[in-house]
């Protein structure tokens, strides 16, 4: 058995690679992503046990992707040594090779430091809802070049992990799991404002998305060129659904309003023509006639 372990298949004068070399290597990619198994399944035991403690799942994912990076790097290390090969002496010699991909690819570079900074950070975090230039989306998925994020309409968009860096992102969810969303409404001159309020409320509260019936308020905020303007204050927690919970609310205040004669004014305009302009359009007539 040993004769076999130490048939080489590769002999140089600076390479060795036996049946037992092989072998070892396989090992540690086995033992390797056994690691990484027993560690993210002990994570996902002590955040359900841990729950009230703050253990959230985004810490539990970021910890398992640091975990996996960590173990997967020291194994490709001993898989080299394993193999019989210098990592010194491949290093030197590889120097200028790794000068030439860095300046190439700078911008891969800067994705894998962002994404290390999101996963210890966690500005950014699996779960939350963030907003990057008016695109509204749920974080599915962060590695450590790029982000997955999936989209109110359900398109999955891969981001460059520098874009949740180095861009304007709005983190809805960040702080807490629910967000403060507004209706504008506009109704007629001379409508009970009392009435408009209790309306828009009791049309909030009957949605069931609608997180709490205490912080949800109506104002009038102004008094504009043809309408009462207000506005309906909430919390919700359906981020991605938003603009469906809107639509319902708004459905159901335009019912409300009917049942009550509340009036949705449109726009109007007046007209107003001058006394020349008149008088030149009647004598223009009569000279035609």
């Amino acid at each position: 058995i040993m004769d076999a372990l130490a048939y080489e298949f590769i002999n140089t004068n600076d390479v060795h690679i036996s049946l037992y070399n092989i072998l070892t290597l396989l090992l540690l990619i086995f033992l390797s992503r056994l690691a990484v198994y027993v560690i993210k399944k002990g994570l996902n035991r002590y955040q359900k046990s841990s729950s009230i403690d703050g253990f959230d799942e985004a810490r539990e994912y970021t910890v398992g992707q640091l975990a996996k990076y960590l173990i997967y790097t020291f194994a490709i290390i001993l898989s080299i040594e394993s193999l019989g090969l210098d990592i010194s002496i491949l290093l030197a010699s590889s120097a200028a090779l790794f000068v030439g991909i860095g300046l190439g690819l700078q911008n891969i570079f800067n994705d894998i430091t962002s994404g290390i900074f999101l996963l210890f950070e966690q500005t950014v975090a699996v779960g939350d809802v963030v907003e990057i230039d008016d695109l509204v989306g749920k974080v599915e998925k962060i590695n450590i070049r790029t982000s997955k994020i999936t989209t109110r309409d359900s398109i999955t968009i891969v981001v460059p992990n520098h874009v949740l860096i180095g861009n304007k992102v709005i983190n809805w969810s960040h702080q807490t799991k629910i967000t403060r969303f507004r209706i504008d409404v506009g109704v007629a001159y001379g409508s009970d404002i009392d009435l408009v309020i209790k309306i828009l409320e009791e049309s909030a509260f009957e949605h069931p998305d609608i997180s709490s019936r205490e912080l949800t308020e109506a104002r009038l905020v102004n008094f504009g060129n043809s309408s009462l303007d207000f506005e309906l204050h909430f919390f919700s927690r359906n981020f991605m659904r938003i603009e469906d919970v809107k639509s319902d609310l708004r459905f159901e205040i335009d019912n409300n309003f009917r049942e009550n004669d509340v009036e949705i004014p449109f726009p109007q305009r007046d007209l107003h023509i001058r006394s020349s302009d008149v008088n030149f359009q009647s004598g223009r007539e009569g000279l035609e006639g």
